[in-house]
């Protein structure tokens, strides 16, 4: 039997640094023994970010970390380290900053080069094995690295230092006091949402589009509030033309990351927990403002799609389904006409592509990404019974990997979602769900020093950041409001009082997105603007005020002031970028405590 190469990462907890414990690297985890080893040897560190479900990153592994030559050059010239987003969340904001701030575009992969003092100096996303589309290969940037390294040290030590003092002004949010906007910033970010609104596929600018969840729950909010037509336009095209595409599984429910066209017809074919909780959430909003049923579906089939296939054995919800399978993106997702026609048989098939755009020369390298080109309001039970076919004969392909680690904060999202639909539905599962999954993370999420942010496999780990503490205390107040179960409101306060503690600025106002102390950081964050997830901050100040309702702390109540406050300027310059900022000085201005 062959013996496989096992690097440091083979004992580590995350799905997608064992995804890289075999490769020929000599890969370590972010920690003590990486860092000190670079400062002692005095090498530059190659810091990887990425996630388990990430296409690209896919592809870089088994383009450049397999190559035993790319190997090569890593090990002799670098102390290379792999993080995974999405435990260390605190680590790829600050690098994905400076990556910008070197004027490359953010996204996955993150490649990142450090000095020992963990100051960047150079970076970028994917890199190619070979020179293409102006790219350079890899092992030409690492070789020109290191040889930059070794030979103009006092250079790069100089340019890393000016990258670093620009990340600490950015972590610090431009944060300063203020007074808190009134209405008229969100009248003027339904404006500026319009300017980049497009009104035949819904959605804001051109592609690739993302699901821009918590802005819609904004536009259907002041059209709630003041009965603003273009806000509801807005929201309902843009809901309407998602959950008709193929960024949508039409035969399993749920939503795909992204649509890489402006029809979201093609997608890039992971699938998130954080994005299908938000997205059942602004979906419900929507029923609410419309009571129509067509909403009610995508809600009940987002939350069946999670509770089915997403929830762990012994609670909480997993993290992500990857794009791949058998080698390509999306062909678990993907049909032909003629297996549709196999599972079906002639007649049903011949309705069920007429309605979902099936043909047989396909959309997608010959096969067909499913979608609906003239939704109904209901879906006819003859066509809802042939999903469910389908689905049964889908469940039998090779099914895409699992990233199996659950997260405090994405399952507070989760949670959030489930109580929502359960006040609103009336579906007991959704609650028995929802309670069973708070239970979960309130008994295994925590440690001595509080919450905890992430578990898999029996083993909790990394302490928690804000959005940890924010989502879960929102999370609890909808699970109370839901319910009336005074046990959960005792919860929020009890981890409010927490995260005052932990994360507040008592100097300048806000919340930092880290607990202090942290030695592996060259900044400490505070972040207004709404990324992939929700502000973390802005979360903060809308669960503080809906606690300081409930509970008539004045304490709440001010602390939340003061993060609306302290962020004003910020956004003033760009309301549509901090959707969830706008949501909670909706929630401030009225009607709120005073």
């Amino acid at each position: 039997m062959k013996v496989l190469h096992a690097n440091k990462l083979i004992d580590s907890a995350s799905p997608y640094l064992l995804q890289h414990a075999h490769n020929p690297v000599d890969w370590y985890p972010w920690g003590d023994e990486a860092l000190e080893k670079a400062r002692r040897e005095g090498k530059p560190i190659f810091l990887s970010i990425g996630y388990a479900s990430c296409h690209w990153c896919h592809v870089m592994a088994h383009e450049s970390f397999e190559d035993p030559e790319t190997a090569r050059l890593l090990n002799e010239h670098f102390v290379a380290i792999k993080v995974d987003r999405e435990e260390r969340p605190d680590l790829d904001e600050i690098y994905m900053t400076a990556v910008q701030l070197m004027g490359q575009g953010g996204g996955w992969p993150l490649n990142v080069f450090l000095t020992p003092a963990l100051a960047p100096f150079f970076g970028g996303t994917y890199f190619p094995p070979d020179e293409r589309r102006g790219l350079p290969s890899f092992r030409r940037v690492l070789a020109a690295v290191a040889e930059g390294y070794a030979t103009r040290r006092a250079e790069i030590d100089a340019s890393a230092a000016a990258v670093t003092d620009a990340i600490r002004k950015v972590a610090a949010g431009d944060a300063r006091p203020g007074a808190v906007p009134g209405r008229d910033l969100l009248e003027e970010a339904v404006r500026r949402w319009q300017e980049r609104f497009d009104p035949e596929w819904g959605g804001f600018g051109d592609a690739p589009k993302f699901p821009p969840a918590v802005a819609l729950e904004v536009l259907l909010a002041q059209h709630a509030r003041g009965g603003s037509a273009d806000a509801l336009a807005m929201a309902v095209r843009t809901l309407d033309a998602m959950a008709a595409g193929g960024m949508y599984d039409q035969v399993g429910g749920g939503f795909h990351r992204y649509a890489v066209d402006r029809r979201w017809l093609v997608p890039h074919f992971e699938k998130m927990l954080y994005d299908n909780a938000l997205l059942a959430r602004v979906y419900l909003d929507a029923f609410l403002v419309t009571r129509k049923p067509r909403y009610e579906r995508i809600v009940r089939e987002t939350l069946d799609y999670l509770l089915r296939e997403m929830a762990a054995p012994a609670g909480g919800f997993y993290s992500g389904q990857d794009a791949d399978t058998e080698g390509g993106e999306g062909r678990y997702y993907v049909w032909t006409r003629d297996e549709i026609a196999a599972a079906l048989g002639p007649a049903d098939a011949e309705v069920f592509s007429r309605f979902y755009g099936v043909t047989a020369a396909g959309n997608f390298e010959g096969a067909n990404i499913l979608h609906v080109s003239a939704p109904s309001e209901e879906l006819p039970d003859a066509l809802a019974a042939m999903r469910r076919k389908l689905l049964a004969v889908r469940q039998k392909r090779a099914v895409p990997g699992k990233d199996d680690k659950i997260l405090t904060d994405w399952n507070g999202l989760a949670v959030s979602a489930l109580a929502r639909a359960y006040e609103v539905l009336g579906e007991r599962r959704y609650r028995d769900a929802a309670e069973r999954t708070v239970r979960f993370l309130l008994t295994e999420m925590r440690g001595p020093g509080g919450l905890l942010h992430a578990h898999r496999a029996g083993r909790s780990h990394t302490a928690a950041h804000l959005d940890d503490y924010a989502y879960l205390i929102e999370a609890l107040v909808d699970l109370y409001e839901a319910t009336l179960d005074a046990a959960w409101l005792d919860e929020a306060r009890r981890l409010a009082d927490e995260m005052i503690e932990r994360f507040w600025d008592a100097d300048a106002g806000g919340f930092f997105q880290t607990q202090a102390g942290a030695a592996d950081l060259v900044a400490r964050v505070k972040r207004i603007y709404d990324g992939a997830v929700p502000a973390g901050g802005a979360v903060a100040a809308r669960g503080l005020l809906r606690l300081a309702k409930l509970t008539d702390d004045r304490g709440y109540f001010e602390k939340a002031e003061a993060t609306l406050a302290v962020f004003a300027g910020v956004a003033g310059q760009a309301p549509t970028a901090v959707a969830s900022y706008l949501l909670a000085l909706d929630f401030y201005l009225g009607p709120s405590p005073r």
